[in-house]
């Protein structure tokens, strides 16, 4: 029986519950790897073993068969992933099946004060970042500076690397934003501690992949955010630093395109995001602090109030189409259950214009949604195991997002837990 290779994606602005679905269906695979993107984002996952916010580690941590990976696409802050570790495993959780590849790359410390004061310095153009380095440990990276995690193992070379590396930050954080420089003798001995404490977990993952495709096992591929900030086909510049496709999922995991067969997005049965950019249907009213208090909707990393709309019909079949999706998961519905009426934005009007599909950011800026109104249910789901236990405005709210989107439903969520989960075949 040949093994499954499947993606799961954002198809908004993250934060769509990605990691509900990986923690369920990790439970049927035998490789979880993370393919890109770093801690500026949160997977919250709850389940038997109770709720947990992973920044780091793969959302497959719970199945003891999975073998978890942290890709050659992530970039890692090895304080940040130990801590996480640790709280893991305090709650009854093994990591013993964790590892990270020995090509991802090392954020370090100064990369963390750079993403402060950087995005700072774009005014107008800031975008709100998580300042957890993300950013500047990517910018090392594509200028062939950065430190990866087989360089922790090997003093001589980290040495080499990290002198020249701090060298040239120092000028730059001295001399144009006027903060204390670091010092290098810290920063490599800080580094071959975590190298000593993670070494038996740093691996080549080539031969764990290419055996797992061999095999015919599972593979389960979990990204971070949405298209919508990916650095290419997200809203420039208000995106991350990584490619959170399913194309970003065969470079970062080092699988071939052709062997992966589902694509599953995750979408919000509204709309959020974190941090600055288009969102045409963000609420600035009553209705929105009602669902933003409802779904909970406060960052899963900062803290931070997320921004608050109706579901976008035109951004979530956008990235479906780049991702080349074949089956989507609702969740939240349940957040709307007290709700009379439910907008659906279908399309946008600019100067006067009717327009379907997803125009550069600056227009996106001044689009106005154009909204589709379905009647709302009034009755909770949370008890609901079927797709027909639904009341029939909610399955008709499904079929209409389904429609709109072109991509069939896999499953919807109602509900925090594991088994709040319905599934649609």
């Amino acid at each position: 029986m040949a093994g499954t290779v499947t993606v799961v994606v954002g198809t908004q602005w993250g934060d769509e519950g990605k990691g509900k679905l990986v923690d369920l269906l990790s439970k049927e695979t035998d490789v979880c790897m993370r393919f890109q993107g770093g801690g500026n984002a949160g997977h919250t996952v709850v389940n038997e073993y109770g709720e947990f916010k992973l920044h780091l580690v793969p959302c497959g941590i719970f199945n003891t068969g999975c073998i978890c990976i942290m890709g050659t696409g992530t970039v890692v802050d090895p304080l940040a992933l130990l801590a996480e570790m640790a709280s893991i495993e305090e709650k009854g959780v093994s990591t013993e099946h964790l590892f990270i590849s020995n090509r991802a790359h090392v954020v370090m410390p100064y990369h963390k004060l750079l993403d402060k004061v950087e995005d700072e310095a774009r005014g107008a153009y800031r975008v709100e970042t998580t300042g957890r380095g993300i950013g500047p440990a990517y910018t090392d990276k594509v200028g062939r500076i950065g430190i990866r995690f087989n360089d922790l193992l090997h003093e001589d070379m980290l040495r080499a690397k990290l002198t020249a590396v701090v060298r040239k930050h120092n000028t730059i954080l001295e001399h144009v934003y006027h903060q204390p420089p670091f010092d290098v003798e810290k920063l490599i001995a800080d580094a071959l501690s975590w190298g000593q404490q993670l070494q038996s977990r740093i691996i080549d993952t080539v031969p764990v992949v290419r055996a797992a495709l061999a095999e015919n096992k599972n593979i389960l591929l979990e990204g971070q955010l949405s298209a919508m900030k990916d650095i290419d086909w997200g809203s420039y510049p208000f995106v991350t630093s990584s490619s959170p496709t399913a194309a970003g999922a065969a470079a970062g995991a080092g699988i071939p395109p052709q062997k992966i067969n589902r694509v599953i997005g995750v979408a919000k049965a509204y709309s959020t995001q974190v941090g600055t950019g288009p969102m045409p249907t963000e609420l600035h009213d009553e209705q929105g602090t009602n669902l933003r208090n409802l779904g909970g909707e406060y960052g899963a990393t900062t803290g931070r109030p997320r921004r608050i709309g109706w579901f976008d019909a035109v951004v979530t079949r956008y990235v479906t189409e780049i991702n080349g999706c074949t089956d989507l998961n609702i969740t939240k519905l349940d957040v709307l259950d007290t709700l009379a009426e439910i907008p659906i934005c279908t399309g946008y009007r600019y100067n006067g214009q009717l327009i379907e599909y997803l125009p550069d950011e600056i227009i996106h800026e001044k689009c106005e949604p154009v909204y589709e109104i379905m009647p709302g249910w009034q009755q909770s789901t949370l008890e609901a195991k079927t797709l027909q236990d639904l009341p029939v405005n909610a399955r008709a709210y499904l079929n209409r997002l389904a429609e709109l989107v072109n991509v069939r439903i896999h499953s919807v969520g109602v509900g925090p837990n594991r088994d709040q989960t319905i599934m649609a075949e």
